[in-house]
């Protein structure tokens, strides 16, 4: 049995992480710490909160004493940090939020977890850090996949906040022995998104007849990762994951930007074929009105310093801890369309 602090448990990841977590593990105990920002919503997690493991706190990780507070009151033994600014085009018009929650905010949690753990001798815990392949900086077509071992050399205010948090992370182990691990991941993508990230954003762009800007020629390549198979490697790592060690969490799962814009395009485009309901609820979509999304599709000015290509190499975590992806992405892009359907409102 654990008792964790989640913190960022109201935002995207950490939302299927709470799920995911008490549906395997009903018995242990989640305290979800959430500053409540854009992307974060409580709402999201209406579906736990009767559950007497689970508890939510409104706070901010950069409030130390709150967070010593929660890790003696609850004993948590466990903390899973998702908490982040994380969307790059918001670290380049203002990285100050991203330094400040991504590197002070990371700092304060490690601070305090040595303090409690470390500085009052309590053997067993574990400080499991969640990162990006963005630190690892941009590929080129036939580079080979990013590896633990790639050399750090990010692009972005983000990248390079989130850079900064794992070597502190990581610095925790090797000066204190505090027990961490740390997680880089692909481009994750499932219910709870906040619609800024590509996937949600377009397809509520698509049903509301809005413009699709894609970036230059959209033949920029990411890794895609189903929510609950990053979840599935988090768990892993908790489970069997050696102490100051690094897993890279990957889909194998290669798109170019376009190809995943046309792609969410035409299946939207059928559903409205196969079900006319969507035709009363989302008028203003070229499906309601005998055109296809495709049409919406608009090439736009690229942003500055864009990656190219981002690819995991997951064999570490593969060969090791036993990790497979189980959500083919033919499967999780229609999960995805579905539970959106089902929720968004006309």
């Amino acid at each position: 049995m654990k008792n964790l602090l989640v913190t960022g448990g109201a935002g995207f990841i950490g939302t299927n992480f709470v799920y995911y977590w008490l549906n395997k593990y009903p018995e242990d105990l989640i305290i979800v710490l959430d500053a409540l920002t854009y992307a974060g919503n409580k709402e999201n997690l209406s579906g736990v909160q009767k559950n007497p493991g689970f508890e939510f706190i409104h706070g901010n990780i950069l409030d130390k004493a709150l967070v010593e507070s929660l890790l003696v009151k609850n004993k948590i033994d466990t903390i899973v940090h998702f908490a982040a600014e994380s969307h790059v085009d918001r670290s380049i018009h203002g990285p100050d939020e991203f330094i400040n929650t991504n590197i002070v905010g990371t700092h304060t949690l490690l601070k305090a977890a040595k303090n409690i753990w470390l500085d009052k001798n309590q053997q067993s815990h574990r400080f499991h850090h969640i990162s990006t392949d963005e630190v690892y900086g941009s590929l080129k077509p036939h580079d080979p996949p990013f590896t633990e071992t790639t050399p750090y050399a990010p692009n972005s205010p983000y990248a390079a906040s989130k850079a900064a948090s794992d070597h502190l992370v990581r610095a925790y182990h090797k000066t204190y022995g505090l027990q961490v691990t740390i997680s880089n991941c692909s481009n994750n993508y499932g219910p709870y998104q906040f619609p800024e990230k590509l996937i949600p954003l377009f397809i509520t762009h698509i049903i509301h007849g809005k413009s699709l800007p894609v970036y230059g020629d959209g033949k920029q390549i990411r890794d895609w990762l189903y929510v609950d198979d990053h979840n599935l490697g988090v768990d892993l790592i908790l489970e069997k994951g050696k102490a100051g060690e690094t897993y890279n969490i990957g889909g194998n799962n290669e798109w170019s930007n376009i190809d995943i814009v046309k792609l969410v395009c035409d299946l939207i485009h059928k559903k409205f074929s196969q079900d006319k309901t969507l035709v009363e609820r989302f008028p203003n979509c070229p499906s309601a009105q005998g055109s296809h999304p495709k049409t919406l599709i608009t090439h736009v000015k690229d942003r500055f310093g864009h990656d190219r290509r981002y690819a995991i190499n997951a064999k570490k975590i593969s060969s090791e801890l036993g990790y497979t992806p189980r959500k083919s992405f033919d499967i999780g892009i229609q999960k995805t369309l579905d539970l959106f359907f089902k929720s968004e409102k006309s």
